[in-house]
């Protein structure tokens, strides 16, 4: 069933200005992509659902920016309570793994809970306002009230003008070239706009995963050449601020047709020390944006060729004990990643123990599927056979 909580404010004003990067969010929703983020919890034993309900509403009042609406220029905390839906068993085609969430109406987040032989919370928000590590600060909020403790709470207003001043000197990034679209590395022929996802746990932990990763899909280039969007959370820059807004900048790379992984990690790395992920927030986006510049130009984009193959997430090491209750056991993390109007792929992977959870997001057509269980089964060797010699070294 579903409760829908009465809207509330927080325990003090909460507001914060609409960044420019949120923008950019806002305007690839309006081509008609959901613009969400999905994580999931699996387990053993049981989550009260009322329980769960208290723990939201005090998560919230600790964390306020998952209770905002849109307010002219501005996010303001007077939306309401994300609410508890009660589910039944089922995979993740139903109308609540799919449905957007609207950032004007709100609630800008909701929770879905099943019970079963596996225990599963999924936790969906609006990537418009919150990003990878801002949910996953208030989900470990709520956990916590479950366990009985103090949430740590989200409430500065940082946005990503407070990162570019606390990155300090940054030198000017080149825009990367146009690409006018990419053939489909993952199936052939119309695609119907449904995401379809899969799911790999891989019992290996290497470094450099999303290198590793990208070096795979560079195997299955059709065209030679490619092109990889890395996500970078801009909290690296002042490790103090909690915040539960979008910070997320990224860093663009090409791709070659059979690329090393260590030339690539190379790459990220480099991009890392230069600062990049803050000198693309200096760049006119619209003039020199290398996916779309306009809306028209998004929607025109028909899911056969793209401006970008992948986008590689690797959101690092989960610690499971920041998930568990008396009652229940966390087994599994993992996301459902969103479809992105100018990329073709979404990866997304965490490290949980002694494995890698991966999810691969990839509209549904024909061969897309088993295009995407090949692919990684070609991760999941890079990833397995990381310890082992390099052919390529000496």
């Amino acid at each position: 069933m579903t409760t829908t909580p009465t809207a509330e404010s927080p325990a003090r004003p909460y507001a914060r200005r609409i960044s420019q990067i949120e923008r950019g969010y806002l305007n690839a929703a309006a081509t008609g992509t959901p613009q969400l983020i999905q994580m999931v919890v699996e387990g053993e034993g049981h989550i009260d659902p009322d329980a769960l309900r208290d723990a939201v509403r005090a998560a919230c009042l600790a964390g306020p920016g998952l209770t905002v609406r849109r307010r002219g220029a501005a996010w303001k905390a007077d939306g309401p309570l994300p609410p508890v839906v009660e589910l039944p068993p089922s995979g993740f085609g139903s109308p609540f793994h799919l449905r957007d969430l609207d950032v004007v109406t709100g609630p800008v987040c909701e929770l879905g809970l099943t019970e079963g032989p596996v225990t599963r919370l999924v936790v969906r928000a609006s990537h418009i306002v919150t990003d990878g590590r801002g949910l996953r600060q208030w989900i470990a909020d709520v956990f916590r009230v479950l366990r009985g403790e103090e949430p740590v709470g989200a409430a500065d207003t940082a946005d990503d003008t407070h990162f570019r001043t606390a990155a300090g000197k940054v030198s000017p990034a080149p825009a990367p070239a146009r690409l006018e679209g990419l053939p489909a590395v993952l199936g052939a022929g119309p695609a119907d706009g449904t995401p379809l996802w899969i799911r790999r746990r891989v019992p290996a932990c290497p470094s450099a995963v999303t290198a590793r990763i990208a070096a795979a899909v560079s195997r299955r280039l059709p065209a030679g050449s490619g092109r990889l969007v890395v996500p970078v959370d801009l909290r690296r820059h002042d490790p103090g601020v909690r915040s539960s807004a979008n910070l997320t900048s990224q860093v663009v790379l090409d791709l070659r047709r059979d690329d090393h992984w260590k030339r690539l990690h190379g790459e990220i790395v480099g991009s890392l020390l230069r600062k990049r992920d803050v000198a693309v927030l200096d760049r006119d986006f619209l003039r020199s944006n290398p996916f779309a510049n306009s809306l028209r130009e998004a929607r025109d984009l028909d899911g056969t060729r793209f401006p970008c193959t992948a986008i590689v997430s690797d959101h690092g090491r989960v610690d499971t004990d920041d998930y568990r209750t008396p009652s229940f056991t966390p087994t599994g993390f993992f996301t459902l990643p969103m479809l992105v109007p100018y990329a073709e792929m979404f990866i997304s992977a965490f490290r949980v123990g002694d494995s890698t959870e991966l999810t691969l997001a990839c509209r549904e057509r024909p061969g897309a599927r088993a295009a995407a269980q090949s692919l990684l089964d070609d991760v999941e060797h890079e990833l397995v056979t990381a310890d082992r010699p390099d052919p390529q070294a000496g």
